[in-house]
C-alpha cells in the first residue's frame, strides 16, 4: 500500500494551477508576415532592415559623440538600469523561495537565579539559588512544498517583470538617442537662422542709411524712414530670442548627456551645418518593428507577469504543506556540542489550509484576473500606438520632404532675383535700394528653407524613434 502512496506528493508537486501563458493574441493585420507600412513612399523608403545606430548615417561626428555620451552617462538610462538590477534580484529571490531554507544556530544558557524567582514545584529541600547550564549547536531546515505551483508562478511573474525592466532600459535608450539628435538639429537650425537674421539686420541698416540720405535730399518721405527703422528694430529684436533658444538648447543637450549646464558651449557654440539625411531610408516592415519596439516588448512582458500572478493567487486557495527539521548537539556541558552521542533531531510536518476565509482568496483571484485583462488591454494599446506612431512619422517625413524641396526652389528663385537686381544696379538701371531689398528677400527665403530643413531632419529623427531604433548598439552597464 505504501508504495502506491509514495508517488502522490511527487505528482502533486508537478501540478501548477492558473493559466499557462501562450503569448498575446494578434491585435492588427500589420503583425502578419509580409505586411507593409501603408504611409511609406517607395521613392523615399526601402524595405531593407534599418540600422540600429541610425544617427551615424547623418555623418556628423559631433552628433555621434553626443549620442554615445548620452547612452553612457544619462541619468535616465542609469535609473532604468538600476531598476533592471532590482527586478533581477527579485526574480532570483522568487526562484530561491522554491528551495529549502537551512540555517545554523548556536545557543548557550547559563542561569544563576534565586530559588524563588521561578514558579517550580516543591521538591523538598532546595538550595537558595538555581544554577543551570545548557549548550546547543545545530541546523534548522524548512521547506514549503510547492504542491500547486504557486511559487513556480511567482518565479515566472518575477522573471517577466525583469524582462519588462530590461525592455524599459532599451526604451529609455531609444528616447534618449532621439532627443539628443532632435535637440542637436534644433541647435544647428537656430544657429543658421541667427546668422541669416544678423545678415538681414545688417542689410536693413544699410538700406536705412541710404533712405535717410535720400530723405535729406528730399527724395524720400519721413514715413518711409520711420517704417524701415521700425522693421530694423523688429529684426534686431528677433536676435535675442534666437540667442536665448540656443542657450536653452545647449543646456538641454548637457542634461541629456549627463553633464552640467554649459558643458558643451565651447564645442557647440560655433554655427554648424544641419546634419544631412540620406536619399532613402530603410524602414523594414511592421511585424519586425513591433518585435523591436521596447515599449511593446515591455507591455507583452507585463501581460506575461499578470498571467502568472493568477496562478499565484489561485494556489493560495489550496492547502500548503511545509516541513521543518531540526538537528543538533547539546547538553549541560560545553563539551556536549561536539559529542555525537548527544545528537537530537526533530521533524515537524505542517499543513495549512484557509478553507474558510469568507471570500478573501476568491477576491484576490478576481483582482489578478482583472490585472491580467488590464495588461492585455495595455498591450493592445501599445501595439496600435506603435503602428500609428510609425505610420504618422512616415507620412510627416514624406510631406516635409516635399515642403523642403518647395522651400529650396523658392530660395533659389529669390537668390536669382537678387543676382538680377545686383546686375541692374551695376548697370545703373536700378537704385541700390532695389538690390538691397532683393537680397533681403533672398535672406528671408533662406531662413524659411533653413526652418524647413530643420523640420525635415527632425522628422527623420522622429521616424527612427517610431521604428524603435537606437538601443541595439548600446551596452548595458
Amino acid at each position: 500500500m505504501i508504495r502506491f502512496l509514495i508517488p502522490v506528493p511527487l505528482l502533486l508537486a508537478g501540478c501548477t494551477v492558473g493559466p499557462d501563458y501562450e503569448g498575446p493574441r494578434p491585435v492588427a493585420s500589420a503583425e502578419r508576415t509580409g505586411a507593409t507600412f501603408r504611409r511609406a513612399d517607395p521613392a523615399q523608403t526601402v524595405a531593407d532592415p534599418p540600422l540600429a545606430r541610425w544617427w551615424e548615417v547623418m555623418a556628423d561626428p559631433r552628433l555621434n559623440a553626443l549620442v554615445e555620451r548620452g547612452l553612457a552617462a544619462s541619468p535616465d538610462v542609469a535609473i532604468a538600469e538600476a531598476r533592471v538590477r532590482k527586478a533581477r534580484a527579485a526574480a532570483r529571490e522568487q526562484r530561491a523561495n522554491r528551495l529549502p531554507s537551512i540555517s545554523a544556530t548556536g545557543t548557550a544558557i547559563i542561569a544563576d537565579l534565586p530559588a524563588g524567582s521561578l514558579a517550580l514545584p516543591s521538591q523538598g529541600e532546595q538550595d537558595d539559588r538555581i544554577k543551570a547550564e545548557f549548550y546547543n549547536a545545530g541546523l534548522d531546515a524548512s521547506w514549503e512544498i510547492d504542491l500547486f505551483g504557486g511559487r513556480r508562478r511567482a518565479a515566472e511573474a518575477a522573471s517577466a517583470q525583469a524582462d519588462a525592466a530590461r525592455a524599459n532600459v532599451a526604451d529609455a535608450q531609444v528616447r534618449l538617442s532621439a532627443e539628443i539628435a532632435d535637440n542637436y538639429v534644433t541647435l544647428r537650425e537656430l544657429q543658421q537662422r541667427l546668422v541669416l537674421v544678423r545678415r538681414s539686420a545688417a542689410l536693413l541698416a544699410q538700406s536705412l542709411a541710404l533712405l535717410e540720405q535720400r530723405e535729406r535730399r528730399g527724395a524720400a518721405s519721413r514715413d518711409d524712414v520711420v517704417r524701415l527703422r521700425t522693421e530694423l528694430n523688429r529684426t534686431q529684436g528677433g536676435l535675442l530670442p534666437l540667442e536665448g533658444q540656443i542657450a536653452v538648447t545647449l543646456d538641454q543637450l548637457a542634461l541629456l548627456t549627463g553633464d552640467e549646464p554649459g558643458a558643451h558651449d565651447a564645442t557647440l557654440s560655433s554655427p554648424g551645418a544641419i546634419p544631412s539625411v540620406p536619399a532613402s531610408v530603410a524602414i523594414g516592415d511592421p511585424e519586425t518593428m513591433l518585435r523591436r519596439r521596447p515599449d511593446v516588448r515591455a507591455a507583452e512582458r507585463q501581460l506575461a507577469a499578470g498571467t502568472a500572478q493568477i496562478g499565484v493567487d489561485v494556489a493560495r486557495q489550496f492547502p500548503s504543506v511545509s516541513i521543518m527539521g531540526i538537528i543538533g548537539l547539546g547538553g549541560p556541558s560545553i563539551g556536549d556540542v561536539v559529542d555525537t552521542d548527544n545528537v537530537s533531531s526533530l521533524l515537524l510536518p505542517r499543513i495549512n489550509w484557509s478553507f474558510l476565509d469568507f471570500g478573501r482568496n476568491r477576491a484576490r483571484v478576481e483582482q489578478s484576473r482583472a490585472g491580467r485583462d488590464e495588461a492585455e488591454a495595455q498591450y493592445r494599446k501599445s501595439v496600435l500606438a506603435a503602428l500609428s506612431d510609425a505610420e504618422t512619422s512616415l507620412s510627416r517625413f514624406g510631406n516635409l520632404r516635399a515642403t523642403l524641396l518647395s522651400s529650396y526652389r523658392s530660395a533659389e528663385g529669390a537668390r536669382q532675383s537678387s543676382r538680377f537686381a545686383a546686375q541692374r544696379f551695376e548697370r545703373g538701371a536700378a537704385p541700390l535700394t532695389s538690390s538691397i531689398d532683393a537680397e533681403r528677400a533672398a535672406l528671408t527665403a533662406d531662413i524659411s528653407a533653413v526652418e524647413a530643413q530643420g523640420q525635415f531632419v527632425r522628422a527623420f529623427v522622429g521616424l527612427h524613434k517610431a521604428l524603435g531604433l537606437g538601443w541595439e548598439g548600446s551596452k548595458e552597464r
